[in-house]
């Protein structure tokens, strides 16, 4: 049957900016269709300006609720009632929830992020990880990952090592876990990899259309090490295809896309979210821009 949009339909979308390539929008209306619900999601082109803006007509249209994507994650923080906890230590929002005008933001990357490890029983618990790039989805993972006493090495490649070391300095006031940060060079490469269980490239490297584009020279890889790419598109990396050659346990973006996408649809509707139906949606879009 046809959804027939009328007043009381639930709408729901996502402020960024771009946001036309993203494919939540037709991941969470297929959600939301499977699980037989009143709501739309719907993308908004919003420029940094205009952000303030966006935030009142998410209240007086009384939108349900809205992810946050780049570069609003930090900058919506200051226009809402409220910030969850998880949200506050990672400094970034990705998902707003309107409850009658009180806005609450959340982060789900980070919870999105570890139910993607423990749906493969891959248990962070004491481990080495080393996790490329600072920025806010590494600051996410990172922040679940201290949660789950992991040790840590923050590997940066912009110019200067402060945001690694920054990102190392308030992950520790938090943690008893062991966290470093250093320049994303091939001497540290290699000297942090040697130890690592787990691999995370939490940076845009390999994304599609630069897809031949690594990170890491394939002999640093091992079969006994988990490689975690967090770039969905394509959903086999350059750096995944060479872990796979290497024997190592390989993990796409995909997997944290859906599930971080999962949660902020349960915040918002209060019901499990489908998964299947929403990966299936996932892999035929990305199939179709392949």
């Amino acid at each position: 049957m046809t959804h027939h949009i009328s007043a009381n339909t639930g709408i729901c979308g996502l402020i960024g900016d771009p946001v036309e390539h993203s494919i939540s929008p037709a991941i969470h209306n297929a959600a939301f269709k499977k699980s037989g619900l009143d709501y739309i999601y719907l993308p908004f082109r919003v420029t940094s300006e205009n952000l303030p803006g966006a935030i009142t007509a998410l209240r007086s249209l009384d939108l349900r609720g809205l992810n946050v994507t780049i570069p609003h994650k930090v900058a919506v923080m200051p226009l809402l009632d409220e910030i969850d906890a998880v949200a506050k230590n990672i400094g970034a929002v990705n998902t707003i929830v309107n409850n009658n005008g009180h806005l609450t933001g959340y982060n789900t990357d980070a919870a999105g992020f570890l139910k993607s490890l423990v749906k493969r029983d891959i248990d962070p618990s004491g481990k080495k990880v080393v996790i490329l790039g600072a920025g806010g989805v590494a600051r996410a993972i990172s922040f679940a990952l201290t949660e789950q006493k992991a040790e840590i090495e923050i590997l940066n490649r912009s110019g200067s090592p402060e945001p690694a070391e920054k990102l190392a300095a308030n992950l520790s006031k938090h943690s008893k876990s062991k966290i470093r940060a250093a320049e994303l060079s091939e001497p540290n490469l290699k000297r942090a990899l040697k130890q690592a269980d787990i691999l995370i490239n939490a940076t845009s490297v390999g994304m599609s259309p630069n897809t031949d584009n690594s990170l890491v020279p394939p002999e640093l890889l091992k079969p006994d090490m988990v490689v975690y790419d967090v770039v969905y598109n394509p959903q086999k990396t350059r750096l995944l295809a060479d872990a796979e050659k290497a024997g190592a346990v390989v993990i796409g973006g995909l997997d944290m896309l859906i599930w971080q996408g999962a949660l902020a649809f349960e915040l918002w509707t209060g019901v499990e979210a489908p998964l299947d139906t929403m990966t299936d949606m996932a892999v035929k879009l990305l199939n179709k821009s392949a």
